[in-house]
Parts: C-alpha cells; sequence; structure tokens
C-alpha cells in the first residue's frame, strides 16, 4: 500500500513532476495550489486531490497535510520577496507539519546555493546578477530556517537540482547525488529524473539536515 502524500506548488513545472511520479508509485497526492480553479487537469487522475492552500500560513498547512505521511515543497512566489516566502513557508510547515503529524519534508532547492569551492557558492561570484542572488538568497535563509528547526520530530533534506533543468526531458531513473556541494561535470537534469530524487527520499529517508545536490 503506498503513502499519501501531500505536495505544495503542485501546480509549478516540478510540483507536477512529483505528483506524477508519485502516483506512478502507488501513492495517494493532496496536490496544494493557490487557486485550483487554475489547474483544473491537476486532478484528472484518481489518486490526485486538489485543495487550495497556503504553504506560508500554519493553519492551512496543518489542515491540508493531516492524515498525510510526507509533504514535498516545490513552491515558490515572485510577487513578494524570495525571502519573505521561503522563510515563511519553513516556519510553517514546521509548525502546521508538526499539528498534522507528518515526519518527513522533502524541500526543492537551488543549485546557485551550493558551494563550488570550499565556503564559495556560485551566488558569490561578482559577476552573478544582483536579481537572481536575491532569489537565491531566499533559498539560503530557507535551509538555515530549516537547521534551525532541527531538534523536533520533523526528518527533511533539501534536494538541489543543477541550473540546467530540462522540463522535456526523459525519465531516466539515474542520478548522481552530493552533500552541499555542487557536482563535477556539467550538470543537468530532467524533471521526471528530478521527481524520482524527490520521491526516492520520501520513501528510504537516506538523507536528513542537508543539501543534497542531484544531476544526471
Amino acid at each position: 500500500m503506498g503513502s499519501r502524500i501531500v505536495v505544495f506548488g503542485a501546480g509549478g513545472r516540478v510540483g507536477r513532476a512529483a505528483v506524477a511520479e508519485a502516483v506512478g508509485r502507488g501513492h495517494a497526492v493532496t496536490a496544494v495550489v493557490r487557486d485550483p480553479d487554475k489547474y483544473p487537469d491537476l486532478g484528472s487522475a484518481p489518486a490526485v486531490t486538489v485543495v487550495r492552500g497556503d504553504v506560508t500560513d500554519v493553519a492551512s498547512v496543518a489542515a491540508v497535510a493531516a492524515g498525510h505521511d510526507a509533504a514535498v515543497n516545490a513552491s515558490a512566489r515572485m510577487d513578494i520577496p524570495s525571502e519573505e516566502h521561503f522563510v515563511g513557508a519553513v516556519k510553517a510547515l514546521v509548525a502546521g507539519l508538526a499539528e498534522a503529524g507528518v515526519g518527513r519534508l522533502v524541500v526543492l532547492g537551488i543549485a546557485t546555493t551550493l558551494e563550488t569551492a570550499p565556503g564559495v557558492r556560485a551566488m558569490d561570484d561578482p559577476e552573478f546578477p544582483a536579481e537572481y542572488r536575491a532569489f537565491s538568497q531566499g533559498h539560503v535563509a530557507e535551509f538555515e530556517a530549516l537547521r534551525a528547526s532541527a531538534g523536533g520530530d520533523l526528518s527533511w533534506v533539501m534536494v538541489v537540482p543543477p541550473m540546467d533543468l530540462d522540463a522535456a526531458g526523459p525519465r531516466t531513473g539515474r542520478y548522481r547525488t552530493a552533500e552541499g556541494t555542487a557536482l563535477d561535470g556539467p550538470g543537468h537534469l530532467s524533471h521526471p529524473d528530478l521527481a524520482i530524487a524527490l520521491l526516492d527520499e520520501i520513501e528510504t529517508r537516506r538523507h536528513h539536515g542537508v543539501q543534497l545536490a542531484v544531476a544526471d
């Protein structure tokens, strides 16, 4: 029997890929979006229930996550400051999932926050565009907020794909991993293979409390 998984940000490309991968593995999925009317096709599979929810609101997280075994956060907001959204989401997820009794959280990160050399991240390059650095900083703050939540019952990991993500790429089932640092070689990954990595971390709970870089 499969698990019950709640996916926040299920209407985005990575969120949709995670929903599809979870359904393909026999799990039941609650797909959380801010406006279900914008995603009429998202609940086409019998195993998917689409609900309205706010990942930055503790009560909303607790309500939609109740009765689930694990959660994925693939949400993002471009209309508010990056740090405001991602830190707000962490705070709400930590409290809301605890209230709902959900013990595993897999969070989607961003490649620019990974170290390319000891103590040096891609986003630290002086020529890195300022607008992208601001968005990346939101994920840095998100990771720090997750680390600050350590000590509770929540097991979490941040899965970080490479910069070159291919929405139309094939599902190969192959990917490499590294903790906290960018992987050597050209970073590339298809959305279906990223979804495999996300679901593998839900099913195996192999990593905890780290940035887990994934690439093909």
